[in-house]
């Protein structure tokens, strides 16, 4: 249930386009673990972060059920476009329509597949980054990602807080908690970057390649 605040929080945001509010909604009645969707503010968060960075090549790690790639969409120029890897085959059935029925879709590459080896042989050189897959995974996606990003570029990581799992002791053993804690304690140690958690929804950290 959304308090008063986060109702007026949406009432004081760009509504979310049609497309994306059937989307979530279709997420959430077919998808097993609907709310890992981004959802209205998040949604609009990441089009704002690609309208003010104006990447040519961003590249996603983990669509889903493909909001969050058609919120970075929106947000790109023209000439920009989105490369979105989702390494889960059985989630093309659902997504994959909905990225190819969007009026964004030919700014839209969606691959299914690991991307800590694929994204690499694309060749891009990338502008910006979203990350929000297998958080047991992230450090070495983080790496990857920072491989082909160029200097100065933009990575936005999802889930970084984990329902505040990353302090609760009770989680010690949770693999995807170790995974986040893991990955949280060597970008905030990394000489590479600059940083900074944003405490929305589950958390986002934005980093910035030196």
């Amino acid at each position: 249930m959304n308090t008063p605040l986060d109702d007026y929080i949406l009432s004081h945001s760009d509504p979310e386009p049609d497309h994306l509010y059937r989307l979530w909604r279709a997420t959430n009645i077919h998808m097993l673990h609907g709310r890992m969707a981004s959802g209205h503010l998040q949604g609009r968060l990441l089009r704002m972060l690609v309208r003010m960075v104006r990447p040519k090549n961003v590249l996603e790690v983990g669509t889903f059920s493909g909001y969050s790639a058609l919120c970075l969409a929106e947000g790109l120029e023209a000439d920009g476009h989105l490369y979105t890897f989702e390494i889960n085959d059985e989630q093309e059935d659902f997504t994959r329509p909905w990225l190819e029925a969007s009026p964004l879709s030919d700014r839209i590459t969606f691959i299914i597949g690991d991307a800590i080896s694929e994204a690499p042989r694309l060749g891009i050189d990338f502008d910006m980054a979203f990350m929000d897959g297998d958080k047991r995974t992230y450090r070495d996606v983080y790496e990857m990602v920072l491989s082909v990003l160029r200097p100065g570029g933009f990575i936005v990581a999802d889930n970084t807080l984990w329902d505040g799992h990353v302090v609760d002791t009770a989680y010690n053993r949770d693999p995807q908690t170790l995974g986040i804690r893991d990955f949280n304690d060597h970008v905030a140690a990394d000489p590479r970057v600059e940083r900074v958690i944003v405490p929305l929804r589950d958390g986002l950290t934005l980093i910035r390649k030196l």
